[in-house]
């Protein structure tokens, strides 16, 4: 299987999801869009992995390449790949299918649960994830509003839609399941000023002092791919 990735910002990669793939035989490719290079052609892959980052999905003006980006990710959704958006690459997503996104009511920044629903926990792709797994935001904006073909599948009590499943084969997450200690000392290191003290916000230290939830989170990553991989070669998604 070839799995093809869409990276923001260098400190930003699909950390565990990179392991998996490795580890499944899978063909990994990226695009660096910070760096301005070329997007392949649909045919290229058959999985699409839309990072997280620091920009808005707005910001064309200051990162042009996020309209050819946008474009992009809706010939994929078109043509019947498999797409899995990351934070700002969830609220990416969200907007090319109808949605809106906007800012959230307030920042979350740090470990924090959030509440799958019922029926999503029901589905094989989901059904080992405890009902309120504590997970990592980093967020300002959210995907506010979905479309009707869109199902909302966790929430929390700082940000209403945590998740979402389109067409059965598109996947957005707000949270980050992915990210190793690299990751989370790379976001520290470079978007500390975003971490005002606030309601949901956590200090640097609180978001390094738990390596068992990061092991955790990279572990139910990881079931959810090969679930994921599972109903794609039978044909079930």
């Amino acid at each position: 299987m070839r799995l093809h990735y869409l990276q923001h910002v260098p400190f930003e990669n699909p950390g565990s999801i990179l392991q998996w793939a490795r580890e499944n035989g899978h063909v990994l490719t990226n695009t660096q869009l910070y760096r301005e290079e070329t997007l392949p052609a649909p045919a290229a892959f058959d999985w699409l992995v839309v990072m997280g980052g620091p920009m808005n999905i707005y910001e064309e003006a200051v990162y042009p390449w996020l309209a050819a980006e946008k474009e992009f990710i809706r010939e994929a959704i078109d043509a019947g790949k498999v797409v899995i958006g990351l934070c700002l690459g969830g609220q990416l997503i969200a907007d090319v299918i109808g949605g809106r996104v906007t800012r959230n009511p307030c920042k979350e920044i740090g470990w924090f649960p959030v509440s799958l629903s019922e029926q999503v926990r029901q589905s094989p792709l989901f059904s080992f994830f405890p009902p309120a797994p504590i997970v990592f935001q980093w967020h300002g904006d959210t995907f506010s509003e979905l479309p009707a073909a869109a199902t909302c599948i966790a929430t929390s009590e700082a940000c209403r839609h945590q998740a979402f499943i389109y067409k059965n084969r598109v996947f957005g997450f707000q949270y980050h399941l992915e990210n190793t200690p690299e990751i989370i000392a790379g976001l520290i290191e470079n978007c500390r000023d975003e971490m005002i003290p606030a309601e949901y916000v956590q200090t640097p230290a609180e978001l390094l002092a738990h390596p068992e939830y990061i092991e955790q989170s990279n572990t139910w990553m990881a079931m959810f791919l090969t679930q994921l991989e599972k109903m794609y070669r039978q044909g079930t998604l």
